[in-house]
């Protein structure tokens, strides 16, 4: 039996956490301990030690290597640990049956091995032949270890106790996990135990009447220089509160309501004089050691984590067996979806880390939240600042917690109101399908044009106060930039004498971007024609013919088409070879939509032959996806009397015309063109109209 070093370290993962190698050797000395204090009547008070040497690299002192040596005085390494050490995914400790064991699948010895290019094991152990030394060397070359890769031999050595040596740091984990700090600093004496003390804070005080009066001492050399710290039993806080914590979550699919699961929260304080940690820490924990540093869920900023309270830094540490049971190898993080799935067949799905921290969030905030914190003074604060309203915060279903900033909640409220608003633009759509397969013929049409209505409104209503507010206020000043482009008051359209004006170009991109189409561009105006026309599924601008795009990216149009159709539409494209429509807007279902805008002072009436000429092309040319055409003539002025065939609306705001699309050689008829003759002024009257039934309806006054 043989460990396979170059294939652990493919299959496993190198940990995230920059102590990891300091974890792990720490938590197998305290199994070794418990191992030894089970088998022994009056065993020693654990002891384990860490030294750490910085050697300088290149003989500079802007880089340095790193030496980790652990000694402890626990069990050695026997037989049964030989042979645990060189199994891969050991489930040695398992079978134990000692209390307060860690249980692993001996990933560990593979991160030692992901982090340094040698590893040094010295251990005595006791054997039915007195104690015995035994010794492994792990370096570069090394491919595999077995059995007999270990050395064993008696000694004179006369307590039982194991040490270990980390030396050379591997490049890769040096650029990923210590580039841009100081490795003096991360690994110095207190900054270990400042880390253990956090880290195992939760486990040595479960252990505290196994271990004894223990001491872990952390030294750190470099040159002729040491420093020490040390952590001893008497430095252990006394639990401040432990809260049991039921989570709920989900609906399941049977429908037998929600689903639970348990937490115990334990929350401990370390005085700031005595350990100067340096923040406030919250975790989820498995087997009660640190796996998840969750503490920006509830302190929202650097400041607030940092700070101590009253002369205390917070420690508060979660633990459950589900935590125990989907802790990952690397021990790094859980093996739990970050966000709740509702949308599977069967919702009954395990509990997600969104789920857990917004469970925990009340408990947990009683336990950090100064008695002089305010939270009525940061939502005055955010009203102030930003317009929010508390019933708005309600309505987003955002909590205010201390460590929250006004920027961050208001960033939380933002997107709880985009998320509903997209919700309602989904059902807008839905709307609009109703819209085309009416039929007025019907005697219920009305009443289901009245019932779309009102579901419109009441869809907008849905958007939250603040969403409609924006959606309001873009939409007047679209209407007022368009009014003022049509009167020529845009203080771009004050262009000196002689130079060429741009009116229509610029009206022309207040619906929608030049040149573009709506692959390109999702945000556009031609709402302000028809409300309808803003969900419609393809819209080209200013595009030649040959670039507009059907379903699944495919081009709408080709040229096989009937023979005699060619010859027609090759004479009409030769003839136009660089006219085409302003705006084209185009559904699945068939529909096609023809605007033309035309500069203010430009006469229209002669551009009428323009929409029937875009029939034809599009009706020619379509595959037959094309079945009905709209077109729109839009300017500022046209001589009625060159309008033939051509109808006055009842109100007298522009003309319409349905006409059958012919083509005249052969007069095969290709379909029908229902087309409007219309003012900018109109239009933009039209769409201001809406806008204030909007407004009216829903209270708003802008």
């Amino acid at each position: 039996m043989t460990l396979d070093i170059r294939g652990s370290l493919k299959n496993t993962k190198v940990s995230h956490s920059p102590f990891v190698v300091i974890d792990e050797l720490l938590s197998n000395a305290i199994d070794s301990y418990l191992i030894l204090n089970n088998a022994s009547v009056n065993p020693p008070d654990f002891q384990a030690s860490f030294e750490i040497e910085f050697k300088s690299v290149g003989g500079t002192d802007d880089a340095f290597d790193l030496k980790i040596l652990c000694c402890d005085n626990g069990s050695g390494f026997g037989d049964d640990e030989k042979k645990a050490f060189i199994t891969k995914d050991t489930s040695y400790k398992d079978d134990l049956d000692i209390q307060g064991i860690g249980q692993c699948k001996g990933s560990g010895r593979i991160q030692y091995l992901h982090f340094f290019e040698n590893m040094n094991i010295d251990s005595v152990f006791a054997s039915e032949d007195g104690l015995q030394a035994r010794t492994l060397t792990v370096n570069a070359d090394t491919k595999e270890i077995g059995h007999d890769t270990f050395e064993t031999q008696s000694t004179t050595r006369t307590h039982t106790g194991t040490t270990v040596t980390l030396d050379v740091l591997k490049d890769r984990v040096f650029q990923t996990h210590f580039l841009n700090s100081d490795i003096r600093e991360v690994f110095s004496a207190m900054s270990l135990k400042n880390h253990v003390i956090v880290s195992f804070l939760q486990r040595l005080i479960s252990l505290q009447t196994f271990l004894g009066d223990f001491s872990i001492k952390f030294r750190s050399t470099h040159d002729d220089q040491s420093f020490d710290s040390e952590i001893i039993r008497a430095d252990l806080p006394d639990v401040t509160e432990k809260v049991p914590v039921v989570v709920s979550y989900g609906e399941p699919f049977d429908g037998g309501g929600e689903q639970r699961q348990m937490f115990t929260i334990n929350h401990y304080k370390l005085e700031q004089n005595k350990f100067n940690i340096g923040k406030n820490t919250i975790a989820l924990c498995a087997k009660n050691s640190i796996v998840k540093d969750i503490t920006p869920e509830y302190l929202k900023t650097k400041t607030y984590e940092n700070r101590a309270q009253d002369g205390y830094f917070h420690i508060i540490l979660i633990d459950s067996e589900f935590l125990d049971e989907t802790v990952n190898e690397q021990r790094d993080d859980f093996d739990i979806s970050p966000k709740s799935d509702k949308d599977t067949l069967f919702y009954a799905h395990a509990i997600s880390y969104e789920e857990i921290v917004e469970g925990l969030s009340d408990s947990i905030a009683k336990m950090i939240t100064p008695p002089t914190w305010d939270k009525d003074e940061l939502r005055q604060d955010i009203n102030e600042k930003f317009g929010i309203t508390s019933g708005m915060i309600v309505n987003a279903n955002v909590k205010i917690q201390y460590g929250d900033t006004d920027e961050k909640v208001v960033n939380r409220v933002l997107s709880s109101y985009q998320k509903k608003v997209v919700q309602d633009t989904a059902d807008l759509i839905d709307m609009k399908e109703a819209i085309q397969n009416a039929d007025p013929g019907k005697d219920d049409f009305r009443e289901m044009v009245q019932e779309i209505s009102w579901k419109y409104a009441s869809t907008l209503k849905n958007m939250d106060v603040l969403n409609l507010s924006q959606l309001v206020v873009r939409r007047s000043a679209i209407v007022e930039v368009l009014r003022l482009a049509v009167k020529k008051e845009l203080l771009i359209q004050d262009v000196p004498e002689g130079q060429r004006r741009r009116d229509e170009s610029i009206i022309h991109n207040i619906f929608f971007p030049m040149q573009k189409d709506s692959i390109e561009v999702t945000d556009h105006d031609v709402w302000v024609l028809s409300e309808e026309y803003q969900y419609f599924d393809y819209i080209a601008s200013d595009k030649q013919l040959s670039q507009y795009r059907w379903k699944d990216d495919e081009y709408l149009f080709d040229e096989d088409i009937d023979e005699e159709i060619q010859a027609l539409m090759n004479k009409i494209s030769s003839d136009n070879e660089a006219k085409r429509p302003d705006i084209a807007i185009f559904s699945h279902e068939g529909v096609a939509v023809i605007i033309e805008l035309k500069a203010p002072d430009v006469s229209m009436d002669n551009h009428v032959g323009d929409l029937m000429e875009y029939a034809q092309i599009i009706l020619a040319k379509s595959k037959g996806n094309i079945k009905k055409i709209y077109g729109y003539l839009i300017g500022g002025t046209v001589n009625p009397i060159r309008l033939q065939n051509y109808t006055a609306f009842a109100n007298g705001k522009g003309w319409f015309n349905s006409a059958p699309i012919t083509e005249h050689t052969t007069q095969t008829h290709l379909g029908e063109l229902y087309s409007e003759i219309l003012f900018y002024e109109d239009v933009v009257d039209r769409a201001e109209k809406r806008l204030e039934a909007f407004k009216e309806r829903l209270n708003l006054d802008f």
